[in-house]
């Protein structure tokens, strides 16, 4: 019995060491990632996700980072960051100003078909008739978006530093709209919290927004609110057709949102790099995943169960790509 045990035991250590001849090490042990995102809440979720499939192939992921979108290309582009998660298709002039596709890796499309553009309350559009954004010319119709008694309407606007609010002040200009409207600028969150406490007193509103985000989960498309159209395409420094295929204009293309990394880093990382560019997450879970966050579940810890059930859900899709990019891991990106 004894000299039995001992075959079995040196028979374990035999398999045991001829597995570990053939293991193969993951590709990110020992190799450490810096994430960086905006101060925007909501975009943590896809930031998250994009980190645990990092650990999953060994990288060492460092705490995420906030800064404003500017900042985040010159660091990426310097190698002070690793990575942004949310590189919309719309800040494309500050991804060239910042080095573009020389100084970036980017490949593959993270979150398609996300929208952007200027809504109002569908009672007040209903009966005023407004349809199109350039009818705020007229002053009567302004003055039912006047919310500090100036003349004219206030638009829910952006955060100062974001590609769309220099897109609005053109889009008023060009409109012929600046005597009549203007944008609010300021902490997006807070704004847009006051239009919906506007909203349910029942009182007009008239904002911007853009998907995913949980606002359009609060004041939905159709049932509360209508999206306004504009008489032109009109993007500013760029000659970019916004009309839709049906002839209906909002006043953005219909953009994209990417992974964005270091290039040097990513040609050394080649197994990052093809966890970038296969990654997709659809607009809907993201809507809903923020539309906890507004209902209180906002904290980091609540994000990441939020991103541990996510995985859960869809643990064949999450387990395929990271069987996809360790398989890529011996050779560069392009």
């Amino acid at each position: 019995m004894r000299i039995t045990a001992i075959l079995i035991f040196g028979l374990a250590l035999f398999i045991s060491f001829i597995s570990s001849l053939h293991a193969v090490p993951l590709p990110g042990l020992g190799i450490k990632v810096q994430p960086i995102q905006s101060t925007l809440a909501e975009e943590t979720f896809q930031t998250l996700l994009v980190n645990r499939a990092l650990e999953a192939l060994g990288y060492t992921v460092l705490p995420v980072q906030e800064v404003d979108y500017s900042v985040a290309y010159t660091s990426i582009a310097a190698g002070d960051a690793t990575f942004l998660a949310v590189n919309w298709d719309i800040y494309e002039d500050q991804y060239n100003r910042a080095g573009g596709d020389v100084k970036f890796y980017r490949q593959g499309k993270y979150v398609e078909g996300t929208t952007q553009g200027y809504l109002i309350d569908k009672k007040t559009a209903e009966k005023y008739h407004i349809t199109h954004i350039d009818q705020l010319k007229d002053l009567t119709i302004a003055r039912l978006f006047d919310t500090n008694n100036d003349g004219k309407a206030d638009l829910t606007g952006c955060n100062l530093g974001w590609s769309c609010s220099g897109t609005i002040n053109h889009q008023i200009r060009s409109y012929g709209l600046s005597t009549t409207l203007k944008q609010n600028q300021g902490h997006y969150t807070a704004m847009i919290a006051d239009t919906i406490a506007r909203y349910k007193a029942g009182k007009p509103i008239l904002y911007y927004t853009w998907t995913p985000y949980w606002v359009s989960n609060v004041l939905v498309p159709g049932r509360d609110v209508v999206w306004l159209q504009v008489p032109f395409s009109a993007m500013p420094d760029k000659a970019i057709n916004t009309e839709l295929a049906s002839g209906a204009n909002y006043g953005f293309p219909v953009s994209n949102q990417r992974i964005v990394a270091n290039r040097k880093w990513a040609h050394a990382n080649p197994a990052a790099a093809k966890l970038f560019a296969i990654m997709q997450l659809p607009i809907a879970d993201i809507n809903a995943q923020n539309m906890r966050m507004h209902r209180g579940k906002a904290s980091e810890e609540d994000i990441r169960r939020h991103v541990a059930g996510w995985i859960k859900a869809h643990q064949a899709t999450f387990d395929g790509w990271i069987s996809t990019a360790a398989r890529a891991s011996t050779t560069a990106p392009q």
